[in-house]
């Protein structure tokens, strides 16, 4: 049974989705992108609006699929407990530091919050529920946070406004990370990974931990595939008519967002159980399971790279600065000078994983 083995491919499916994160946070220059590598400014979908709730899922899947196993060998609760509180902050400081060092540590641009203090956070909570609740539970607290979270951004006036607003900077998450999130902000009144975002964040961990339940049930394979798929395809339909009265958007994490998003997740990681996992192609995943298998580390890495092929200046100018120069000379397409630039710092991070990893 699947159960019983490491799924190469949620392994290969983590793998790919950091990879394409190491991609869109690395491109020759900002001002020259393509579209499909681009976070939509407010409210719809790209690609890559897809990159960090596809993570955000597959932590809950794996959260499941390990936790499950440990409870299987007869580890206590208590101790396992313990590490997941261990975990959550170490994850949650790395993330701290990395921002610190990237802002040269200037204490006044020190942000709390972030892609690793919300992935420790979601984490955490997603690790405990697992280990003190059942599936049901954990469904109706999914439920709870996503209509919860509906509600409150939909129908409760932004304080100082006396209305219900879905704008930048002002709704109702907004006005709370104006009002008691400490530090620096990355849209300075307000943060993307801000308080109140994070809530919705932690039920698609759920939806993805969720997913692994049912990865865990003895039934047959293929119908467990089909299920999934199922259901993944039911969480979009969800998702794509929630859309019309709250719009799917990365940046508050609407509660759309996250029945897309995890849809989408659901079906990509069926289609993978079936064609790798049971057919056993797995020609195309090794670069995947690579990188899926230390994605903390990967991540980590990555923000290393960056100094090299940014910050460190040769002949008065930065690496990326220099090909970006040379596509400009060569009269090449800006934008496929860029794509080259962030493509080449994966493959980069692809042999420093198989050096240092």
């Amino acid at each position: 049974m699947i159960k019983h083995k490491r799924l190469i491919s949620l392994d290969a499916f983590r793998g790919f989705t950091i990879a394409a994160m190491v991609m869109v946070n690395n491109p020759g220059s900002w001002s020259y992108i393509y579209p499909p590598l681009e976070h939509k400014p407010w409210n719809g979908l790209t690609p890559t609006d897809l990159i960090f709730p596809f993570f955000i899922f597959i932590v809950g899947v794996s959260v499941a699929l390990a936790y499950n196993k440990r409870l299987q060998a007869g580890v206590p609760r208590v101790p396992m407990l313990k590490k997941i509180v261990f975990r959550s902050i170490k994850i949650y400081g790395v993330g701290l530091l990395l921002w610190f060092a990237n802002t040269h540590f200037d204490i006044d641009r020190l942000r709390f919050v972030g892609v690793l203090p919300r992935i420790a956070i979601v984490f955490f909570f997603v690790a405990i529920l697992f280990l003190t609740t059942k599936w049901k539970t954990q469904a109706i607290i999914a439920a709870i946070l996503l209509i919860g979270y509906w509600i409150l951004m939909s129908f409760v006036p932004t304080p100082g406004h006396n209305a219900v607003m879905l704008d930048p900077g002002v709704n109702m998450a907004a006005w709370v990370d104006s009002k008691y999130l400490p530090g620096y902000m990355w849209q300075k009144t307000w943060d993307p990974e801000g308080i109140l975002s994070t809530l919705p964040a932690i039920a698609s961990g759920i939806t993805g931990m969720l997913a692994g339940h049912l990865i865990l049930n003895n039934m047959q394979k293929e119908r467990k595939v089909i299920l999934l798929f199922s259901i993944g395809f039911f969480a979009f339909i969800i998702g794509f008519f929630w859309n019309y009265i709250f719009p799917v958007n990365k940046s508050i994490w609407t509660s759309s967002f996250v029945m897309v998003t995890s849809g989408l997740a659901a079906m990509i990681l069926s289609i993978s159980i079936y064609f790798v996992d049971i057919l056993g192609r797995t020609r195309f995943t090794k670069p995947g399971i690579i990188f899926g298998s230390n994605a903390i580390a990967v991540y980590v890495l990555s923000d290393l790279w960056r100094q090299f092929f940014y910050v460190i200046k040769i002949d008065g100018s930065s690496l990326n600065n220099h090909f970006m120069n040379l596509f400009q000379q060569l009269n090449w397409s800006m934008e496929l000078g860029s794509f080259f630039i962030c493509t080449s710092i994966c493959r980069v991070q692809f042999y420093s994983c198989l050096v240092f990893i």
